[in-house]
């Protein structure tokens, strides 16, 4: 018997005026996950918890079984370790994005255009550590870009352990609750980094923070690679937004070991590659996603049917909605999501035996086109095969959903367990 745990980013939307009052995804042409819908049981989910609006980080960790207020120790760290760079105890590690700020600290793209190469990144990062020293305590830092406009940067000291108890220099996200959580309607302006508690670790991590700003805008700001993206009529990379800092790694259970199943995951991004490695999972090697989602898809379904036999459990989490709608383009998410239906259920739904095999499809989190960021709202939530019968829904979407028999899954946490007993049978099917 086999889980397919399938997490589509960003995939959760709203009503859109412009689509019928459809969402992108009941507007969508998916017949392939509609079939699995028509032979499965459907419920909404809220990733995190009732309102919040997650950061995928902090969602990916709940909707594998981790509790995050037990679990979550930054995204910062979560990134450094999938990233593959060292962290110890005491270590500073921080998301970054490339942007591009004004004269005035004005952020004009929190991701400087989306067009930055992975060239251009490692040029510019190559001259930021190069041309950084760090002089207002002593540490020494590591900074990395990982795919397109995101990187990573880890302060390492080297006396007193650093604090994470520190604000983020990226406006549109802040951390509550101990977790990271998107910001809406926020004014965009490149923000100071602020110690949270009055502690003097607290102060001297701010201010390294702000150092670093600082002496990476000066860099950026006169580099060839800008000059140049700059005559061609592209947005200059000349800023470093930071966020969701965290001192430590989490020390996650074993998820093997936890449920007795063997996991492999299929996934591309810093972010989820860590996490999944973190937990005991075996990353299977997949390239960074490229701009043609139903290559992307398709390679997937290979990687996934060559080691089909070696492992109970995959976890995939395929990107592509998530961009669109932080742009408002709910057309070209709709379009996203007819492709991953096509290329990736389409192809693997002939290719495996569902009485045999649990599949399970849902999101990280929504992101509503009309918000362009990440939303508190419930996502859709499948379980199809292994027997499963079906609830009366007959489409996968939103509003189907609501209807299904899983009714309203409060929180994420809840969702990899309740997995577990539909595989091995201790729930009612």
């Amino acid at each position: 018997m086999k889980l397919l745990y399938i997490v589509i980013d960003g995939m959760g939307d709203l009503p859109i005026e412009e689509l019928n009052g459809k969402t992108p995804l009941e507007a969508a042409d998916t017949p392939n996950m509609d079939y699995l819908a028509r032979i499965g049981i459907s419920g909404m989910m809220y990733t995190v918890g009732k309102g919040i609006a997650p950061e995928s980080d902090v969602a990916v960790l709940s909707i594998l079984g981790y509790e995050p207020s037990i679990y979550y120790t930054g995204r910062g760290p979560l990134e450094v370790f999938g990233s593959g760079l060292s962290m110890r105890n005491g270590d500073l590690a921080l998301r970054c994005n490339f942007a591009t700020i004004n004269n005035e600290k004005r952020i004009i793209d929190r991701r400087a255009g989306r067009d930055l190469s992975t060239e251009e990144a490692k040029e510019l990062s190559e001259a930021i550590n190069k041309g950084i020293r760090l002089e207002s305590y002593p540490v020494d830092f590591e900074f990395k870009n990982t795919i397109g406009h995101r990187a990573i940067l880890v302060i390492r000291s080297r006396a007193k352990p650093l604090s994470n108890k520190i604000s983020n220099t990226d406006p549109a996200y802040s951390m509550e609750g101990g977790v990271g959580v998107a910001k809406a309607n926020v004014e965009m302006i490149l923000q100071s980094c602020k110690p949270l508690e009055d502690d003097e670790m607290a102060i001297i991590s701010a201010k390294l923070v702000n150092e670093f700003t600082e002496k990476a805008h000066q860099i950026l700001e006169m580099h060839p690679i800008n000059k140049k993206r700059e005559l061609l009529g592209k947005l200059k990379a000349n800023a470093i937004l930071m966020r969701d800092a965290g001192n430590r790694l989490p020390s996650l259970f074993n998820i093997n070991e936890r449920y007795g199943l063997k996991f492999a995951c299929l996934v591309d991004m810093p972010v989820e590659r860590g996490i999944a490695r973190l937990a005991g999972m075996q990353p299977i090697d997949i390239p960074p996603p490229s701009k043609n989602i139903e290559f992307d898809c398709e390679l997937r379904v290979k990687k996934l049917l060559e080691v089909w036999n070696e492992y109970d459990c995959f976890y995939i989490h395929i990107k592509g909605p998530d961009e669109p709608a932080h742009d408002g383009n709910f057309v070209l998410k709709a379009l996203l999501l007819e492709q991953i239906d096509k290329s990736f259920f389409g192809k693997i739904i002939p290719s495996i035996n569902l009485s045999d095999c649990l599949i399970c499809i849902t999101a990280d989190h929504s992101t509503p086109c009309k918000l362009k960021a990440h939303s508190d709202d419930p996502v859709p939530v499948l379980i199809s095969g292994n027997g499963i019968k079906n609830d009366g829904t007959t489409k996968f979407s939103e509003n189907e959903a609501k209807k299904g028999s899983l009714g309203i899954i409060e929180k994420g946490s809840k969702l990899m367990p309740l997995l577990v007993e539909y595989l091995k049978g201790s729930r009612s099917l």
